[in-house]
């Protein structure tokens, strides 16, 4: 039972884990991505679904067929000699996502408990600079709990929200009201959550080490349903839970909607609740990517006649992605996700999922005996 946890379901939890930090804890993504277009958002989260699915299921199958369970290997059986421009993609993107986290962090800092803006930077790389220096097991412990812990606070967040503001949300969505952006067609609607699978794409390489259980396609396609599924559900929470105040600048504007949204239903007490949880999603996602980008660095190491790295230079390197990523979150939630994940977005589609769905596919078909 245990191993078949591990074959179907924890690809989905280390991804969404990962995906939390840069993608929803704040409600600001669920804005930019969906949330802004009002009802029409849905088409967003149909297309968010359907990308998250396809692109993760056949990204674990071609990473089986091909032994590929390091980013590093991955690409470069992917797109060949043009993987250094994935490797500067990736590394770009660590930062920028970081750096979400980071002003996400000193925001909630400042305004739920009430520290300074560099308290909550400076809990975070410490956090993230233990965890990772601690190795695989503790890593997939931590996320293990924190994706229980996210699925039980984002049921009482949105909850909290929409029980007494599931009227607006129905006339919201019986009218068709999307006022706060304007005129909001299909195409426009459902690319833009294309976008934003392509931007999370960043995710996927995090959940690499976790895939040297799967021995068949039917886990590996199933894996990908799954992560799909857990991807999109806290998404369409938060886009219902914005709407019950849709079309209000408050929220829609805010840097942290969700702290907006609970203070208005909920009180400190619920804030609290929110801070502990999305501090710890945080932390979550900081240390997916840079896991990721350590794996890359030893396995390069290795090849090179080398040794890994140890857990005294996994801290250095984690503490100095970290700290230029803190850096960078003084531009501010809003910019950096409306700008810097709009532009690592193409980046992602052109690099890593055009040619996962046509080279890789063909590699796929053509060892489908395995």
């Amino acid at each position: 039972m245990k191993l078949k946890l591990q074959q179907y379901l924890l690809p989905g939890v280390v991804f969404q884990s990962v995906l939390i930090g840069g993608a929803y804890a704040t409600g600001r993504e669920i804005v930019e991505y969906g949330a802004k277009f009002g009802a029409a958002g849905i088409w967003s989260i149909v297309a968010i679904g359907l990308g998250f699915s396809l692109i993760t299921a056949v990204c674990y199958e071609f990473a089986r067929v091909t032994g590929a369970y390091d980013y590093r290997t991955l690409v470069r059986r992917l797109i060949g000699p043009a993987w250094p421009l994935f490797d500067l993609l990736y590394l770009l993107m660590v930062v920028v996502v970081i750096a979400v986290v980071s002003a996400a962090s000193g925001a909630i800092a400042e305004q739920v408990l009430g520290l300074p803006y560099w308290a909550g930077v400076a809990l975070v790389i410490a956090l993230v600079a233990t965890i990772n220096a601690a190795g695989r097991g503790v890593i997939e412990s931590f996320k293990s709990v924190g994706s229980a812990l996210l699925y039980v606070g984002y049921v009482v967040f949105a909850g909290s929200v929409l029980i007494g503001g599931w009227p607006q949300v129905r006339a919201v969505l019986a009218s068709g009201d999307s006022s706060f952006w304007g005129e909001a067609p299909f195409g426009l609607v459902f690319s833009t959550g294309l976008l934003y699978v392509g931007y999370n794409l960043a995710g996927l390489p995090s959940t690499l080490f976790v895939l040297d259980r799967q021995t068949s396609r039917r886990q590996a396609l199933w894996a990908g349903v799954i992560t799909g599924a857990l991807s999109t559900v806290p998404f369409l929470l938060t886009w219902l839970a914005i709407l019950a105040f849709y079309p209000q600048p408050a929220v829609l504007n805010a840097e942290v909607p969700w702290l907006v949204m609970l203070g208005r239903v909920g009180g400190d007490g619920l804030v609290a609740f929110y801070a502990v949880v999305i501090l710890w999603t945080l932390v979550e996602t900081s240390v997916g990517m840079i896991h990721a980008v350590v794996d890359r660095i030893s396995v390069n190491r290795v090849e090179s006649g080398g040794y890994a790295l140890t857990p005294r230079q996994v801290a250095a390197v984690t503490v100095g992605l970290l700290v230029t990523a803190a850096l960078l979150s003084r531009w501010g939630i809003i910019a950096l996700v409306a700008r810097g994940y709009s532009l690592m977005a193409y980046g992602f589609l052109v690099l890593f999922a055009v040619p996962l769905l046509t080279r890789g596919l063909a590699i796929i078909r053509r060892d489908a005996h395995r």
